[in-house]
């Protein structure tokens, strides 16, 4: 049995290593699904089963005065910084597309308390350092230590473990080999910070008065006044008299207002229309047009009325296509001008589970799944166009992904000097590649690089980053955990950490509601939001039984991870200094 206790003791092995991994992270996840009131832990207990791990490794193992690592330091060095790399560069593709959207309309409003409560957090986790753990003399030796401490709990506090990875990261451009071992502090803080983000929602119910009943009537009369715009299909008959010999463009042009006509049946005869297209008195027009303009569209064409589209002279079909060839990434949808070209219209588009209307500027993406209209043989000419291959989309983009890594990597290299401190600040291998991954999210098809990734694609990716990064952090940390925590100052993070969570979610809550007059609802999500906290964000959903908190959850979502895994590690480069 000799050759199985070396894959348990040999830790310079690689068997011995993969096998620890292994078991760390399929320990965590069996454990991270089990409930406590409701919540659970998921994938983040992945961290507390490396620290088990790991202290019973340097317990056994080690000798009076030294400390036993479960693995060579620099493989838990490295397997830790791939998985961040892979994480954070996941979780920027998934946010690019919208990040840029979410400023748009009442988005800057939601992103500015988002910002708020962030800003809050990080004045709360300074001013603690200072009342709590300060020692004077400057910010050299113990005194950067213990905020780089802090920086762990704010972490935890705020269930946000990209910001971990960001600050963890930091510490050792900071403090190198010697970095303190800023997880304990996360993992002291971070089941409190659970329990005080969904605890806040609730206090913040009863502070303000706020009745549940009320919300909800309020949240119904605003979708009654001001319906989603999404597609709303109909068929006309044209009765206005001021429009016979006019073209489409013109009618379009009269009304101001936004439509696609993709049929007309006229004498008899189904034809598919185009901007020049002369409008008569009598014809029959199949519509698709945002649900706000259908009204408008009414009164100024003619009432509704029914006809058998599908038994008319001309075969019609509609049919779903895929985009999935990537020359059709980024073109906007007027430029290919699809009813004089080709003979059918696209009249809506379905993106990421949102129906849009399908404007002339809007930019397509391969994913996006287009309605179109028309001749069967047309909308097959136009379905060998984009591509529509399932099995093509399936296939992840990985060129896209690593070499955006290169790219982020490179980018978080890069030195910037700022006036009054001495080292100059890099944005390291967490802020760099999500920068970049945001930006390539967004404006890679400028470059010919196609971002899109499956969800589930996306999620496995993700999920496989954060588990390496978890279970090495897990494990370096819990060789020291016992000192640094249950030894040491434990429950003082315990309770430094619960009044980061709570506080500035009070007060951005109550401003919220009391200044902007917010619905309780969406102010749930954007409490969740702000501290990307799904547990938060389910339980918002179960008392909503609307969509209210995922729509404040979604807004605020991708400017407040960007902020987070900033501000982390900025707290520590421009504060810390190493002895």
């Amino acid at each position: 049995m000799e050759w199985f206790e070396n894959l348990f003791v040999n830790i310079d092995s690689v068997a011995h290593i993969i096998v620890l991994y292994a078991l760390v992270i399929s320990l965590g996840l069996a454990l991270g699904r089990l409930k406590l009131f409701g919540v659970s832990l998921g994938v983040t207990f992945v961290l507390f089963a490396g620290i088990l791990v790991g202290h019973l490794y340097n317990f056994f193992g080690s000798t009076p005065g030294t400390v036993m690592y479960a693995c060579p330091t620099n493989v838990l060095t490295f397997v830790q910084d791939f998985g961040l790399i892979l994480f954070v560069y996941c979780i920027g593709l998934q946010v690019g597309p919208g990040f840029f959207e979410s400023f748009k309309e009442g988005g800057i409003r939601m992103n500015l308390l988002a910002s708020g409560v962030i800003l809050l957090n990080v004045i709360c986790c300074v001013s603690l350092f200072f009342l709590v753990f300060y020692e004077g003399g400057g910010m050299a030796g113990e005194n950067s230590r213990n905020l780089a401490m802090m920086v762990g709990v704010l972490c935890g506090a705020i269930t946000n473990t990209p910001g971990l990875g960001a600050a963890n990261e930091a510490c050792s451009q900071i403090f190198g080999s010697d970095a303190p071992a800023i997880a304990n502090g996360y993992a002291c803080a971070y089941p409190l910070g659970v329990v005080g983000i969904i605890g806040a929602t609730i206090a913040l119910r009863y502070i303000c008065r706020i009745s549940l009943k009320k919300e909800e009537e309020q949240i119904a009369r605003e979708q009654a006044e001001n319906p989603h715009v999404k597609p709303h299909k109909m068929t006309l008959c044209a009765t206005n008299k001021a429009l016979a010999g006019r073209t489409l463009l013109q009618v379009k042009q009269f009304l101001g207002r936004d439509f696609v006509v993709s049929r007309i049946l006229h004498d008899g005869h189904v034809s598919i229309p185009n901007r020049d297209t002369i409008i008569h008195e009598g014809d029959k027009m199949y519509i698709v047009c945002a649900e706000d303009d259908a009204e408008p569209v009414i009164a100024f064409i003619g009432p509704v009325c029914d006809v058998e589209w599908e038994d008319q002279d001309v075969p019609m079909v509609s049919k779903h296509i895929l985009v999935t060839q990537p020359s059709m990434n980024g073109k906007r949808f007027g430029s290919l001008h699809f009813s004089s070209v080709y003979g059918v219209n696209v009249t809506r588009i379905r993106r990421s589970g949102t129906n849009l209307y399908a404007d002339s500027n809007l930019r397509m993406q391969v994913g996006d799944k287009i309605v179109v209209v028309g001749p069967e043989d047309a909308v097959d000419r136009v379905a060998n166009l984009m591509g529509n291959s399932v099995k093509k989309l399936d296939h992840p983009n990985l060129t896209t992904i690593f070499v955006g890594i290169v790219i982020g990597i490179i980018f978080g290299s890069l030195p910037i000097a700022i006036p009054g401190i001495p080292t100059p600040v890099k944005l390291g291998l967490a802020g760099g590649p999500l920068i970049v991954a945001i930006l390539i999210g967004r404006f890679g098809y400028k470059a010919k690089l196609v971002a899109y990734t499956t969800t589930s694609a996306n999620l496995m990716l993700r999920e496989i980053g954060l588990a390496l990064f978890l279970a090495s952090v897990g494990i370096k940390a819990g060789a020291t955990f016992v000192d640094t925590v249950v030894a040491g100052d434990g429950i003082t993070y315990v309770w430094c950490g619960f009044l980061i969570t709570v506080i500035p979610l009070l007060i951005m809550g109550m401003v919220g509601r009391l200044h902007y007059k917010m619905n309780y609802f969406t102010l749930m999500g954007l409490m969740a939001g702000s501290t990307t906290d799904p547990p938060a964000l389910a339980f918002a959903n179960q008392t909503a039984g609307n969509d209210a908190p995922a729509v404040g959850y979604s807004t605020v979502y991708p400017l407040s991870m960007f902020l987070r895994i900033l501000t982390a590690q900025l707290i520590i480069l421009l504060l810390c200094v190493a002895a």
